[in-house]
């Protein structure tokens, strides 16, 4: 594992978020006309970020408040619900934040009193489940199998749709593999190999009766249809990495847009396999796709930063991007706790 994998996974996720904020959504041609086909190569100044980053550091915040590990269920459930409840409160001027995580965090806040699973989407399976996960995949002394529940939680709190759970523990687990150094290929066969291993597993521990509130049948049989989803997802993944790459917009290449977690997963992954040695063109194939491209980009920037490290991206870029000082901050004590 590199040194420094967790502040590089950090760092990628806000320069992706930062790279895809202004390209989010534009058709391909423009962003041709506008940036050539190898995407961005500039970072933009100021180098502003979106609710992906903002997110993601308060789930950081929140793992590091609240450590070390183990965690209690309850008291980590009502430390994320009130990060997110601040983070809808704060947010500043238009960052394009998703419209489950502004709905649900509003229902959060105006009804304290009530549970979690019953003010969450339950029919949402949108990205913002997993832009926010990846600092899950370096708390120290945190096993497989808590891993993958504080991720799930994390996603459920706003998205508590199976596939928005499943998608959020197999992006969480792509961050630590790819961390711990295995090469991104073998990544996506484990991811596989998770989807079908979980068939019918549904996280009680953590989900509590969340299964009840938006299902009549087995809660098992519920979290099944998310690891069918995102066992979907990587198929798609793999067809398209076996044609050859024309360097054009991976969105066209899976057939999606990245809205979706398992889907916004999957082209992250096709812009990390697409580019293996070099980080920053992974982010900037990520940020010059025609759809959900901050988000496409910000996940892909965890992965590729989690496995190269923080050197993985030019220092000017790291100095100028926002939050910057919470970046390295959180970055440099997950590193250090985990060496």
């Amino acid at each position: 594992m590199p040194t420094t994998a967790a502040s590089g996974a950090l760092f990628g996720l806000a320069l992706g978020d930062a790279l895809g904020k202004d390209t989010e959504f534009s058709s391909y041609a423009t962003i041709l006309r506008d940036h050539g086909p190898a995407g961005p190569a500039t970072l933009p100044d100021p180098a502003l970020v979106t609710d992906d980053t903002q997110m993601a550091l308060v789930v950081a915040r929140v793992l590091v408040d609240n450590g070390p590990p183990p965690y209690a269920t309850t008291q980590l459930a009502d430390a994320l619900r009130a990060g997110f409840v601040d983070w809808h409160h704060a947010v500043e001027g238009w960052r394009a934040p998703g419209g489950t995580c502004m709905r649900s965090c509003y229902r959060l806040a105006d009804s304290p009193q009530a549970s979690w699973q019953m003010l969450t989407d339950g029919r949402s399976k949108g990205n913002g489940a997993n832009m926010r996960v990846a600092p899950v995949a370096f708390v120290p002394g945190l096993s497989d199998h808590d891993m993958a529940g504080i991720a799930q939680l994390q996603a459920a709190l706003t998205h508590g749709h199976p596939t928005a759970l499943a998608a959020s523990e197999l992006t969480a687990l792509a961050v630590r593999l790819a961390a711990e150094g295995m090469p991104l290929t073998d990544v996506v066969d484990a991811l596989h190999r998770r989807c079908r291993t979980r068939q019918g597993t549904y996280r009680q521990d953590v989900l509590g009766n969340l299964a009840t509130w938006w299902c009549l049948d087995d809660p098992t049989q519920w979290m099944t249809f998310g690891w069918t989803d995102c066992a979907a997802a990587i198929n798609r993944l793999w067809q398209a990495y076996g044609y050859p790459d024309d360097g054009g917009d991976a969105c066209a290449h899976l057939g999606v847009r990245g809205g979706c977690a398992e889907d916004c997963l999957a082209l992250a992954l096709y812009c990390a396999l697409r580019h293996p040695g070099d980080p920053v063109a992974a982010i900037r194939r990520a940020a010059a796709t025609s759809g959900d491209s901050d988000t496409i980009a910000a996940v892909t920037g965890a992965i590729v930063g989690a496995a190269h490290g923080l050197n993985a991206w030019p220092a000017d870029w790291v100095e100028r991007v926002e939050y910057a000082d919470q970046l390295a901050e959180i970055g440099d004590l997950l590193d250090e706790a985990g060496r």
